[in-house]
């Protein structure tokens, strides 16, 4: 199987599997006991947390370990407007996001009384600055915007967004960094709270950051003892939370060489693919290299997805999180490229593990596809 979901999951890097095995076997103490075993679980546990945040450039108290990216963004939302509704009750998030924002802001929107902006994006699946400025109120307590698209790639500019919001308002701004960490840079110092997950870059599943400054205030989501901070009790997956420092540590000093090899194969799969019949290109230009959208127009989402698994490739037609629902995007719905597209599309993510030989044997899949659902 030529695996090309890297967007949805990546497989574990050797030397992250290596020390994650070791740290089982030999630091199983609870990293709240007071004997030796479990407080030296629990350094080990803080060291890591030091070394993240200096690999992120913040202070050590502003790093929370989490069990997935879905937990920390709702740590981001719901735990954030619970805490600060007294300033106000206006969201604002855009239209694409992961559900796991989308379905927060929905539960905040429904059940508690807040009120939800949904920002618009244009053709290119970027969200306006205008827009943002039109939105934005004196009662907004937040801004939730994601940093790449995860169907798409689309980049939007978080900088500009932030700064506006600080500049023009008390409102904190959250980044969803999941698709961004370990293939673009990242600079915490212009949000507030961001998101990011273990298993997007050859790490382990079901480890997760939730970043956010010592100002910011959020309520527990999870009641009970007293694990960070009081934040999110449970005994600590200390393993898990050790072993994070190296996975982010391996995926920060590689960003460059990685990005510059994954730019030419997505270079190369994107011209590959302009050039057949019945397929077109989703993903704007300005994008994430690891990720690009199709839409074979004569062949819909589940049928391709079925017929290259046959075919042995692994492909993904939207976010994985929502790959049970109704095969349709609404990411690209959204951008106006219409139900056609949007009920056609299929994602191709690619990796620094994925070769050039890989990517024509998908282009040779895929034309067959195309030619045994014509011929039929």
């Amino acid at each position: 199987m030529i695996y090309l979901d890297y967007a949805s999951t990546t497989p574990i890097r050797k030397e992250v599997l290596d020390t994650y095995t070791m740290l089982l076997s030999k630091y199983y103490g609870n990293s709240d006991s007071l004997h030796d075993i479990g407080r030296e679980s629990a350094r080990l546990m803080e060291q890591s947390r030091a070394n993240i945040a200096q690999l992120f450039h913040v202070q050590k108290d502003e790093i929370f370990f989490t069990s997935c990216a879905s937990e920390s963004n709702n740590y981001a939302t719901k735990a954030y407007a619970w805490a600060n509704q007294r300033k106000g009750k206006h969201l604002i998030t855009t239209c694409v996001e992961h559900s796991s924002i989308t379905n927060a802001m929905k539960q905040l929107e429904e059940s508690f009384g807040f009120e939800v902006t949904y920002l618009p994006v244009n053709e290119k699946g970027v969200v306006s600055l205008e827009d943002l400025k039109k939105a934005l109120r004196k009662d907004t307590i937040l801004v939730s915007m994601m940093m790449i698209n995860n169907e798409t790639g689309a980049i939007n500019p978080i900088k500009e967004c932030a700064d506006y919001v600080h500049q023009n308002s008390r409102a904190a701004f959250h980044m969803d960094g999941v698709q961004a960490l370990g293939k673009i840079p990242v600079d915490l110092k212009d949000v507030d709270m961001a998101t990011f997950s273990a298993h997007k870059i050859y790490g382990l599943k079901g480890s997760a950051l939730f970043y956010k400054k010592k100002n910011i205030q959020v309520l527990p989501l999870i009641s009970g003892g007293q694990q960070e901070e009081g934040l999110r009790a449970g005994t600590s997956n200390a393993p898990a939370d050790i072993v994070l420092a190296k996975t982010l540590r391996l995926a920060l000093e590689s960003l460059n060489d990685n990005y510059t090899y994954v730019k030419k194969l997505n270079t190369w799969l994107r011209e590959a693919l302009s050039t057949c019949e019945d397929i077109v290109i989703n993903s704007p230009e300005v994008t994430s290299p690891y990720i690009l959208n199709i839409s074979v127009l004569c062949i819909g989402s589940e049928v391709m997805l079925n017929a290259l698994n046959d075919k042995g490739f692994a492909v993904s037609a939207q976010s994985t999180c929502s790959s049970k629902s109704k095969a349709i995007s609404h990411v690209l719905l959204e951008m106006g490229l219409g139900e056609l597209r949007a009920t056609h599309a299929i994602r191709i993510s690619m990796s620094h593990m994925t070769t050039m030989e890989e990517l024509e044997l998908f282009v040779k899949a895929i034309k067959e596809v195309i030619h045994d659902y014509r011929t039929k």
